[in-house]
């Protein structure tokens, strides 16, 4: 039996945690969580922000920082509205975004969850400018959600990653398409595990992977079902640059958990749950942004090049 490493601290909590909160909205939110993160042209950190209302129902609204931890400046109006009109699926809210800068579009891509009466289903749209958007409508049927699209073709064709839900469980799903609307080569990336591991119930997609040149990085958020309810942690894995579907390594133990009061106590307590980073101009130095308990936003501090290291030096294997 391998024995497990020391415990290495691989993201920082940032001192002024929760960084946003319902309170800082300019009209009623009864909670703001699981945001995405890009870097606009101008240096400036945006978020784009789950506010859910209290009828439950969820939208999308854009917060942006001149150094990404404080001094943000929310947009006086929801950002994203759901149109159940024209987009049935989105009956009950948009949920959870992860957003893309794609070079051959230009344009930002936003991969986010559509929730209708059918259940969630991943939807895209894209922009330029996060005030107009040009919905690409749902890209992947229900249960399906926690998908990015890459930043780049791989072997010609548009990636996404996605959770979809199947009777063999819930596990993150690699699919293709040479024009954003055709979709198909599906096949699995990463299962949940199983049996006692931290990731042994379903596992999904946390913010977008960033690639290195050993590979791609990925973040992923792990659930394991417990006497007092779910836990969400989170885990990393390395794929191949070119063969995006053949894992490197996998860590064999989550590097991120719910421990403060923020992450531990809200509507969903014991969660914690990125969606959006970015990565400062030393190309090293993360910025993850993630929503805690359900409830607010925080940010962790992190490091490539150490994740790195850890993921290689702690596989699975």
């Amino acid at each position: 039996m391998k024995i497990p490493a020391p415990h290495e601290i691989l993201f920082q909590r940032h001192p002024k945690n929760p960084i946003l909160t319902a309170a800082d909205w300019p009209y009623p939110a009864h909670t703001v969580f699981n945001p995405a993160a890009t870097l606009l042209a101008d240096g400036t950190t945006l978020l784009l922000c789950r506010v859910e209302d209290r009828r439950g129902h969820s939208h999308l609204c854009a917060a942006r920082s001149a150094n990404g931890i404080d001094g943000w400046v929310v947009d006086a109006e929801p950002t994203l509205l759901p149109s159940p009109i024209d987009h049935p699926e989105e009956l009950w809210g948009i949920e959870d975004p992860r957003i893309t800068f794609v070079d051959e579009l230009g344009k930002y891509a936003v991969a986010y969850t559509a929730f209708g009466r059918s259940g969630p289903a991943v939807a895209l749209a894209l922009t330029t400018d996060f005030r107009t958007f040009e919905r690409c409508g749902v890209v992947m049927q229900p249960d399906d959600k926690d998908a990015a699209l890459l930043p780049r073709r791989i072997d010609g064709s548009f990636a996404l990653i996605h959770r979809p839900v199947a009777d063999s469980g819930a596990h993150i799903w690699l699919s293709l398409s040479p024009d954003l609307t055709n979709w198909g080569t599906h096949r699995p990336l990463l299962l949940a595990r199983r049996g006692a591991w931290w990731d042994a119930n379903k596992v999904g997609l946390s913010p977008p992977p960033i690639e290195t040149e050993e590979g791609w990085l990925m973040l992923y958020h792990g659930v394991r079902q417990t006497a007092s309810g779910a836990l969400y942690r989170l885990g990393v894995a390395l794929f191949e640059r070119e063969r995006f579907d053949h894992c490197i390594a996998r860590g064999d133990s989550w590097i991120f958990g719910p421990e403060a009061p923020y992450e531990c106590k809200g509507d969903v307590g014991n969660v914690v749950f990125p969606c959006g980073l970015v990565v400062d101009p030393d190309g090293d130095t993360i910025k993850l942004y993630y929503g805690a308990a359900d409830t607010s936003i925080a940010l962790a501090i992190g490091s490539i090049r150490q994740l790195l290291s850890w993921v290689k030096r702690n596989h699975e294997g």
